[in-house]
This record gives C-alpha cells, structure tokens and sequence, in this order.
C-alpha cells in the first residue's frame, strides 16, 4: 500500500483531527443567538446553554484521558482511526437531535472523540517531525482548529440565513461528519510513528519509517542514522522503567515535566479565549449589534484568528517558546482590564437585549462599544499569535518517550476539563457579574506569567531527546534558552565521519 512520506501533507491531513475540534467550537457559538435554534429548544436559559455548551468538553475530558492508554496499545494511527469514527456517530446524533437531552448526548460522543484526537495528534505530529520544524509541523494543528471554526460557523451562518425551521442547524450539525470521514480514508496510508515502533521493539519498521520520512528511503542517510540512535537510546531508557504506573508522571525527575505540561493546557484556557470563541455573539450584542451584524463580526474574528495564526507558523521554531508565553499573558491582561473598565465606565445594567435574559449589560453605542470590539479583536490576534498554536507544541515536547502519549493525554484532558469550566462558566457570568467576568481573567493573566517565568524551560529548535536534557540539569528555566542545541548535529556529524572512515577502509581493502 502507498504510503504518505512528506511530513507537510501528513501534517496538513493528520490536522484534520483539529478542525474537528474547531467544527464543535462553532457549530454551538453560531447558534447561541439563532431563531431557529432558540425556538426549537426553548430558548435555554443561561446555566442549561452553559450545559449544553460544556457537554463537547465533558466527553473531550473523558476521551483525552483514555486517549494515552489507547495510543499506547493500538498505536497512533489505531487511536486516531476510532476517533473518527467515533465522531461521525457524534455528528450523527447531533443532526438528528429531537430534544436538549439528545443534543447533549451527541455533543458528549463528539467530546470523545476530540479528547483523542486533540492530545494524539500533537504526539503523532511530533514524534514524525524533526525537530527544527516540530514546532510549525505541530503547531498546523492549532491553526487545523481555526479553519474548523471559520469554516463550520460560514456553513452555519449560510443555513441559518437560507434555511427555516429545525433543518437549519441539523444540515449544518451533520456536515461535521465529512471532515471525520477524511481523516479515516487518510489514515490508511499514513505510516506509523517510528517512535511507538520503538517502544514495542519493531526496529527494522522504525528506521524504515525514519528513512522514508527524512531520506527518501535511504537508510544509511546519516541524518536517518542519527536519529534512530537517538530513538534507540530513548527506547532503551523506556523499556528500563517499561511498567511504570500512571503515578509514574508524579514521581522524581519527571514531575516538573509533568507540571509543565498540564500547566500549559490549564492556563491556556485561563488566558480567557472561551470568552472570545464560544460567546462571541454574547459580546458583540452588548456592544451594540444586532442581527447580521454581530453575525458578520463574529466572523471577522474567527478570520483575524486564522489569519495570525498562519502568519506566525513559519517563524514559531524560531520564537522562543517562553517570550510567546509571557508576552501573549501580559499583552492578554492589559486587553481583558481594558474591557472591564470600558464595560464598567460607559455600560448600565438592563433586564435583557432584545428579549435575550441572558444578556443584562448594554453598552451604548458609539465610541466605548467600538472600544470593546476593538479590544476584542485585537485579544483574538495576539492568542492566535502566542498562546494559542504554542501551548500545544510545548505540551508535545516536554515528556520523555515512556509518557508522552499519556503525558499528552493528561495534558489534554487538564485543557477540557478547564474548557469544560469555562464554557459553562462564562454564560451565566455574563448574566451575573457582566463586565467582572473580565477582571477574573485578567488576574489569571498576571498568575500565569510569573508562573511561566519561574518554571518553564524553552524547548524550541531542540530535538525531543535534547529536551530530556534540558529537563535533567539544574539550570533555573529563565537561562534554559542558552543551553547547546546543537547535540544532534554532533551526533549526524559524528555519523558521518565514521561513515567516510568505513569507506575509507573499505578503499583501502580494495586497493590491496
């Protein structure tokens, strides 16, 4: 069977597995404010639209954690073809929602689903990838999720404006299904990661994997080598502890690894970009606008979102990690007080907007609204530009072989249980505390940068096994960036002289 070597098209299809999770974002967000929608379920309350909201994230909580268990046993590839099927019965179930209880079972089944998918897909990608361009390869995955988002909220915005009654949203509901049915057909001609054929002592399949990703199926590439040295000496560290509990990540010399990666996961959430992506439309009509368009302006966001993304992908494994973190937390804190004061200064309380209840602060319109617009739109740049594409790179990058997948998975689960949170919590925090919701964020923001200062080392350029260096030595995380980097081309060095000593020895038999 052909397989797919190029690491870019394996990367643009494996990312699929995000789109999924950005086609659950907004095939609720697009909906929040639809007629339809609303008459259907009876128009919702806060706390049961939070509910409904949050259900996506329950079953993703569920799916991350399970997600290292069944990586681990059935391979990268196995767990990303079950998630896929899972999530054409999710989009199913949505599609033919009768009732909110039903809505809320096909959102949990789709949850599953982008528990594997966003945690396994980031270890896949990174354990294919070289490490000068892990962070842009893994980092597609994010911008995977905001084509997703962009995409699926265009579909529902047009069946919303050209469809009537209840067939609006399950048309818009059921297409989630075709992206999943791509991913499957695509994963029959992906190899398997040379890295879990490692860890269960396939060798010949793993350097014939890293020879058809690096070197065009040349074996003796130095290059190809030197890498399978390397996943050789990291296997061989695994198989040392092969029967380590999922404790195992608490234990010494791992914890800090750990810490780091579900910390990432959970203040990625903190920063505050639920607020941004599920309840957009909540924002834009206090702000204002009604109808298309707060319509159009959520779509405006979704755009800039994609778009810086995109912009930063080629440069991101030349960035350190650590000045996109603490940059994005800083910039993100300023932008959150400014809207709290915006809102708090020029807004008033209200009974409803437009006989919405759950929206009891109006802002007028002019000069303050354009102000929260503004702000918002220039806070859904800067997460596309930092934290969003690299708190799943890091949480990739940080754990030794014999954890990653479930490392990653924890990692994961730690974002959906927070997404899970937040998604609940903010409607009903736009209810009751309005323009306070801003204010909790902001403080989350300053926490999260003197944490990330204190704590996290970088990690870019390296390879995943010079950032188990990185991770062994005493060096405090704020000068980790001036370690060497340079320990893999020593190796492919070192390679490729001993090669030119065989053939030279090899010459010389010959000549005598």
């Amino acid at each position: 069977m052909y397989t797919i070597t190029n690491i870019y098209v394996l990367a643009a299809f494996g990312t699929i597995g995000g789109a999924l999770f950005g086609f659950d974002i907004s095939s609720m967000s697009a909906w929040i404010g639809a007629d339809q929608y609303l008459e259907y379920f009876g128009s919702p309350d806060s706390n049961l639209q939070g509910g409904i909201t949050a259900s996506m994230s329950a079953g993703s909580f569920v799916g991350a954690v399970a997600s290292g268990w069944l990586a681990d046993g059935l391979g990268r590839k196995g767990a990303l073809m079950i998630a896929s099927v899972v999530w054409m019965v999710g989009a199913a179930l949505q599609c033919s929602a009768q009732n909110v209880a039903h809505l809320v079972a096909g959102r949990v089944v789709s949850g599953l689903a982008i528990g594997v998918t966003s945690s396994q897909v980031c270890v896949y990608l990174a354990e294919l990838a070289p490490g000068r361009i892990r962070g842009r390869i893994v980092g597609i995955q994010q911008w995977a999720i905001e084509w997703g988002i962009l995409i699926m909220y265009l579909i529902s915005y047009g069946c919303a404006r050209g469809m009537a009654g209840p067939a609006a949203f399950r048309v818009a509901w059921g297409v989630q299904g075709v992206p999943g049915a791509i991913l499957l057909a695509a994963l029959f001609f992906f190899p398997e990661s040379p890295r879990w054929l490692a860890n269960k002592e396939r060798w010949d399949e793993c350097l014939d994997t890293l020879a058809l990703l690096h070197a065009r199926g040349d074996r003796a590439d130095p290059i190809v080598l030197a890498e399978y040295d390397e996943v050789r000496e990291a296997a061989r560290i695994a198989a040392e502890s092969r029967n380590v509990s999922f404790m195992g990540m608490f234990g010494r010399g791992v914890w800090k690894r750990t810490m780091c990666g579900v910390t990432v996961q959970m203040w990625q959430q903190l920063l505050g970009g639920n607020v941004a992506m599920y309840y957009i439309v909540y924002i834009f009509r206090m702000a204002g606008m009604t109808g298309d368009t707060a319509l159009y302006s959520s779509a405006i966001q979704y755009v800039i979102f994609l778009v810086t993304t995109g912009f930063v992908l080629p440069y991101i494994d030349r960035v350190p990690r650590r000045l996109l973190f603490l940059v994005g937390a800083v910039v993100c804190m300023a932008l959150h007080f400014a809207i709290a004061g915006l809102m708090a200064s020029y807004g008033h309380a209200v009974p409803d907007i437009d006989g919405n209840a759950n929206l009891r602060w109006e802002l007028p319109g002019g000069g303050p609204a354009k102000g929260v617009i503004a702000c918002s739109y220039i806070f859904v740049g800067v997460y596309g530009l930092t934290w969003a594409p690299a708190a799943w790179i890091y949480a990739s990058e940080v754990f030794p072989l014999k954890y990653r997948a479930k490392g990653v998975g924890l990692s994961a689960a730690t974002n959906w249980i927070f997404n899970f949170a937040l998604a609940y919590f903010v409607a009903p925090a736009f209810t009751n505390i309005q323009w306070k919701t801003y204010i909790i964020f902001g403080v989350f923001c300053a926490a999260m940068f003197f944490h990330i200062f204190f704590t996290y080392p970088e990690t870019a350029g390296r390879t995943l096994e010079e950032i188990d260096l990185v991770f062994e030595t005493n060096t405090p995380p704020w000068k980790s960036g001036r370690l060497e980097r340079d320990a893999f081309q020593r190796r492919v060095e070192a390679v490729r002289h001993q090669k030119k000593e065989e053939d030279v020895e090899v010459g010389q038999m010959e000549h005598v």
